[in-house]
Parts: structure tokens; C-alpha cells; sequence
């Protein structure tokens, strides 16, 4: 006898749909989260592996140098020509760097901009970084000059003037003509915004900051056994940034 054929009524239809649908929901859902998961995971990867900018990588090659280029140390200076705390880095602490390790070759010292002090802290490094350009002896010369003549950190001293005078009067061997037009012309500025973009991704708070091979020397400047005991360390290492 012949099997009755079971008719599929309208609900039971939308039933198996509704069904249907909701595994295909389910599965979707499973599907977004597994993709979200794998997403998150490729980011964190991404942020672990991936190889970061160090931020301490100087472009020695283009900063004023005093030593010799191949010096196992080196030594970058973030300053600002109006920090008395500069100056005294620059009269005390400098010289006998010098001395026990530059003059022999071990270390070279670099220079950086980081002007925030007040505005004529900017047109102080741009009149040094003319000098530079023209003359990299006399940078050292000229930088030495600005700190002994340096004034109260909140009078407004280093005008383009007073800058090219101290020049002249202290025998800076640059074109003192060429020197004022690059200081009135803002010619090197951009160096200038580099240098303090480079010392703000350090995260350079203060001057002066001194990078030893790379690595920020995190006691106090005026400190020189702990520098020299940093400098040691470095020419034991071997290494430069």
C-alpha cells in the first residue's frame, strides 16, 4: 500500500527558513569573532616584531662635531644657549672631557639645538649654526664665547646684533657679513625645528641632556666621576648608535 505523501504546510516552511537562518546567523557571529580575533592578534604581532625607529639614531654626520669622527664614543649635548645650567656644563664639566678623552681620541662630542627658553634662545642657535656651516672649529670656539657672555636667562640678550658683535670681537673666523644674513634670513631654521623635534623624541625635558653612544646619561650633569664612569662603560662596549 502506498506510503501518504506528507504535505510541507506555510509554518512548517517558514519554520525549517527560520531555521536555517539562524544557522546561518550563528555562523556568521563565529566567523566575525574568529576574524576579529586573528585581526587583534596580527596587530599585537605587528606592534611586538615590528622594528621601531630609535629615536637616538643622531645623524652624526651633519651635527658640529670637536674630536674625531671615528671616536668609539660619542657624546651628544642638547642645549640651549641662554640654560645657565649649559653654561656651567660648558665651563666645568666640557674641559675635562677634553682632556681625558677627546684629545686622545676616544670620545667626539656633538652639539644639538633644543632653544626654549626664551626667543632669542632660537636666534642664538641660529647664529651658531651659521658659524658652523662656515666653520666647524669655530662653532667650538664661538659656542664657547656665547656661553661666557651669556646673560640672565629672562633678558631677552642675544639679539643679531649683539651675536655677530661677539664675533667680531672674539676673532670668530666666519664672514661676520654672511653670518648676520644668515641669522636676519632664518637660514637654518629648519635645522634648528630638527634638532628640537629629534630632542622632543628623545623626550628630552631639560638642558643640558647628554646621549653617550645613544643612550641618555640619566644622573646629573655636573657630575663628572658618574660620566666619566658612563663614558668608560661605553668604550668598553664597543658600540655607537
Amino acid at each position: 500500500m502506498a506510503q501518504p505523501v506528507k504535505k510541507t504546510t506555510y509554518k512548517s516552511q517558514r519554520k525549517a527558513e527560520a531555521e536555517k537562518q539562524e544557522k546561518q546567523r550563528k555562523a556568521m557571529k563565529k566567523l566575525f569573532w574568529i576574524t576579529g580575533i586573528v585581526v587583534v592578534v596580527g596587530i599585537i604581532a605587528a606592534l611586538i616584531f615590528t622594528p621601531k625607529a630609535d629615536p637616538t639614531a643622531f645623524e652624526y654626520d651633519q651635527l658640529p662635531i670637536l674630536g674625531k669622527a671615528d671616536a668609539p664614543v660619542k657624546i651628544v649635548e642638547f642645549g640651549d644657549y641662554k640654560c645657565p645650567s649649559c653654561q656651567v656644563f660648558s665651563q666645568q664639566i666640557k674641559p675635562q672631557i677634553e682632556k681625558d678623552y677627546i684629545e686622545s681620541g676616544k670620545v667626539a662630542m656633538y652639539f644639538m639645538n633644543f632653544p626654549f627658553i626664551g626667543e632669542d634662545s632660537t636666534t642664538a642657535a641660529l647664529a651658531a649654526q651659521s658659524v658652523f656651516h662656515q666653520n666647524n672649529d669655530a662653532f667650538w670656539k664661538y659656542f664657547d664665547v656665547l656661553y661666557k657672555n651669556q646673560q640672565d636667562e629672562h633678558t631677552l640678550w642675544a639679539t643679531p646684533e649683539h651675536l655677530v658683535q661677539l664675533a667680531k670681537d672674539n676673532a670668530i673666523d666666519v664672514d661676520l657679513d654672511l653670518l648676520k644674513k644668515d641669522i636676519e634670513d632664518r637660514t637654518y631654521q629648519s635645522e634648528v625645528n630638527k634638532h628640537t623635534k629629534a630632542a622632543n623624541a628623545a623626550n628630552v625635558m631639560s638642558t643640558p641632556t647628554l646621549f653617550i653612544n645613544g643612550e641618555e646619561f640619566t644622573g646629573s650633569f655636573g657630575d663628572y666621576p658618574a660620566i666619566k664612569k658612563a663614558i668608560d662603560e661605553a668604550l668598553a662596549a664597543g658600540s655607537t648608535k
